[in-house]
């Protein structure tokens, strides 16, 4: 049986970053991972650019049942300290809107950065290796047997992902290790989705797929994003709409400002008093895409003047372009989903170490925790943060 000081399970952003740290640090590191490829999530993120992570990153950004657990990691390894190896590895960027950084190029040099930094640090990244049990030995040491042979180490790290993108091999073999050791999983959901029509919707909506307006969305806690609104055929997407998501649940509604910039009460006096006569169709339509103002309101009303409308009428037109309360189906799942909500409860973890309080030399690092991002390189500054937390520690 082979002995390591840390092993780590799973080759993706957090699993990487953790390796290489340790490795610096003089720890024989082995990295094992069931896929062909490392970094699988890596390269198609930000449609094959990796929005690697953001200009300003804050703790309310992210989701956690204990919203102080990132703090301490966070604070220690920066979006600015990840800027600062990307640069050193010659690796050209730019910058989106709400400071969000992506490639010039391809997520590829990503992820060669980081199998780069693990070569230099001396890692082993052993891929194609399927897990069949772990085990904790009474020395203390786990003992993993594999595809390729058993191993031992003093230093187990879970960097296993969450069940977002199953097609890139994603499984709930994280959690499961973390229940075998007795520690919690909080429930699992989809984050960062899109949401799905129910079928009256869709026969009302779905011809406006590939439109795209500017919104504020405004989920029922309180919470809201004011991005893009895509419509597909399936329901909505959009940045707006996958942050909205993970403050989402079955059966609440969203609530959509078409006109976040302005007050529809206010357009429509202002249209009223300069053109009485003009139809309400024409009207909206110089403010929303017409396709989108014939499915939202009937022909009836629409071929009506201005002058032709009560107050009533103007009012409740009004609040449909400033607060359109929709009750979606659901959302597309795990298949389209960018980030797992819950996972391994962080109250069982160290928040500086991500060692589980009563599982000495087990750590956990990335998605698999109850630790989820908005959209904008926030969850890769998560891996990247918790990754470098558990190298420094193990």
């Amino acid at each position: 049986m082979k002995h390591q000081d840390v092993i780590i399970i799973g080759a993706g952003a957090a699993g990487l970053m953790c390796a290489a740290t340790a490795g610096y640090r003089g720890k024989q590191v082995l990295v094992l991972d069931n896929a062909k490829q490392a970094g699988r999530k890596i390269l198609i993120s930000g449609g094959g650019r990796c929005n690697f992570t953001n200009q300003k990153v804050e703790p309310h950004q992210f989701i956690c049942a204990n919203p102080h657990f990132v703090k301490s990691a966070l604070a220690r390894y920066k979006s600015s300290d990840f800027i600062e190896l990307v640069e050193r590895h010659g690796v050209e960027y730019h910058e989106r809107d709400h400071g969000q950084l992506f490639c010039n190029h391809s997520a590829k040099e990503i992820v060669t950065m980081l199998m780069t930094e693990c070569d230099w640090a001396s890692v082993n990244v052993q891929l194609r290796t399927e897990i069949a049990k772990v085990e904790k030995l009474a020395s203390g040491q786990f003992k993993l047997t594999t595809s390729n042979g058993d191993y031992s180490c003093d230093s187990l790290v879970i960097a296993t992902g969450g069940l977002s993108m199953p097609k890139l091999g994603a499984t709930p073999f994280g959690y499961q290790l973390a229940e075998q050791f007795g520690l919690k999983v909080l429930p699992t959901s989809a984050g960062l989705v899109p949401f799905t029509w129910h079928a009256e919707q869709k026969a009302q909506f779905e011809g406006l797929s590939g439109i795209a307006v500017p919104s504020t969305i405004t989920a029922e806690n309180g919470t809201q994003f004011s991005e893009a609104l895509l419509f597909t055929h399936r329901g909505l997407s959009g940045p707006a709409v996958l942050q909205i998501s993970n403050y989402w649940k079955p059966g609440q509604a969203i609530h959509i400002n078409l006109l976040p910039n302005d007050d529809a009460i206010e357009l429509m006096t202002s249209a009223l008093e300069s053109s009485p006569k003009q139809s309400l169709r024409n009207t909206l339509s110089q403010w929303l895409p017409k396709r989108l103002v014939e499915a939202l309101f009937g022909s009836a009303q629409l071929d009506k003047a201005l002058n032709q409308l009560g107050h009533g009428e103007r009012d409740a037109i009004a609040k449909q372009l400033n607060k359109w309360s929709l009750v979606m189906n659901g959302t597309e799942g795990y298949r389209t989903a960018e980030v797992t909500l819950g996972g391994v409860d962080t109250n069982e973890l160290s928040s500086k170490t991500m060692e589980a309080k009563q599982v000495p030399g087990l750590f956990f690092a990335g998605e698999v925790m109850d630790v989820s991002g908005w959209l904008g390189g926030f969850n890769f500054q998560w891996a990247w943060s918790s990754g470098v937390a558990v190298g420094m520690a193990v």
